[in-house]
């Protein structure tokens, strides 16, 4: 017989959504209708969504079609970012992202997490800050608790779970710099 018993999963137990039910249906009805179709809603119409959602969204946001954003109330975005098609932000802790930051296609931003050692499988989330001018790459994966570093690049398909440093470019699974990113700042690359 497993230890495992998801039937004494509690979703409530040490962990506060943070709004109201009503707030967080009224949110998902938003969202179905103007970011998770493949229709192409103006950014702008969009941050303001996400503004009066509780985010804190900065100037020239582009935010393209079908990106899923869980709880808008717990998450920082600075100016300019981009947020490309199918990025999904699984934000049940805090998700902060910098200034002139890239997320390309399909990129997964995950602050969730379950304590397996736990039978009943209690949640472990731990909050994300993303540097300015990073780059995260398509399909990439960060995981709970990560912090990435101003002007890193996580390449495409890595899995992010620990923290990065600044400047350099990253990659593999787990994911660890691999170079510089800027040639002044190390040894130059072909």
């Amino acid at each position: 017989m497993t230890r495992v018993r998801l039937d004494k999963f509690d979703p409530l137990l040490g962990f506060e959504r943070g709004r109201p039910g009503w707030f967080e249906a009224l949110w998902y009805l938003c969202k179905c209708a103007f970011f998770l179709t493949p229709l192409p809603w103006p950014s702008g119409f969009k941050a303001a969504l996400l503004r009066l959602f509780g985010a804190k969204v900065g100037e020239g946001v582009v935010i393209k079609p079908r990106v899923n954003i869980h709880m808008p109330w717990r998450v920082v975005v600075g100016d300019h970012v981009w947020l490309g098609e199918e990025v999904f932000i699984l934000n049940l802790a805090a998700v902060e992202i910098g200034s002139h930051v890239c997320i390309s296609q399909r990129a997964f931003v995950c602050t969730g997490n379950h304590d397996y050692r736990d039978p009943a499988f209690r949640y472990r989330n731990e909050p994300i800050r993303i540097g300015d001018g990073v780059w995260i790459g398509a399909r990439a994966f960060v995981g709970p608790g990560v912090s990435i570093g101003e002007e890193a690049v996580i390449a495409a398909g890595a899995t992010v779970t620990g923290d990065l440093p600044a400047g350099m470019v990253c990659a593999g699974s787990p994911c660890k710099p691999v170079k510089c990113r800027w040639k002044e700042d190390g040894i130059s690359q072909p």
